[in-house]
């Protein structure tokens, strides 16, 4: 399988790229009718942030798709549902500002995950 191929590692990284971006844009389109345009624009900027905080956060050691470190080590199940969580909430979230946006989003995380069947077993091994 592809889970640590460099192609499906760089894939992965623009769809963590779009699902961060889908947070924002998808967290304007809710919340910018019922409050003031600036807290608006601080909201569609901290939810993708807190979102990246818990996606550098927390990994597995020594995990090859990452650099292997690990600033708040966790299981390998942990780490693929922070993962499966983000992409999850970005999708949602994106559906608001462009249902069509997140539907391609979706089916991208699902042709990763389905070429990283690999990654996915070494993650729910690891401990």
């Amino acid at each position: 399988m592809f889970g640590f191929h460099p192609v499906n590692l760089a894939f992965r990284f623009l769809l963590e790229v779009a699902a961060l971006l889908g947070m924002g844009f998808g967290t304007y389109a809710i919340v910018s009718d019922a409050v003031p345009t600036g807290l608006a624009w601080v909201l569609a900027l901290a939810v993708p942030l807190v979102a990246a905080t818990a996606w550098v956060t927390f990994n597995v050691p020594g995990d090859r798709s990452r650099s292997g470190e690990a600033p708040v080590p966790v299981p390998g199940i942990v780490r693929l549902l922070v993962e499966f969580n983000v992409f999850l909430v970005a999708v949602v979230l994106l559906w608001f500002a462009s249902p069509t946006a997140a539907i391609v989003l979706a089916l991208g995380v699902i042709v990763h995950y389905a070429l990283s069947v690999d990654r996915i077993r070494w993650l729910i091994a690891a401990r």
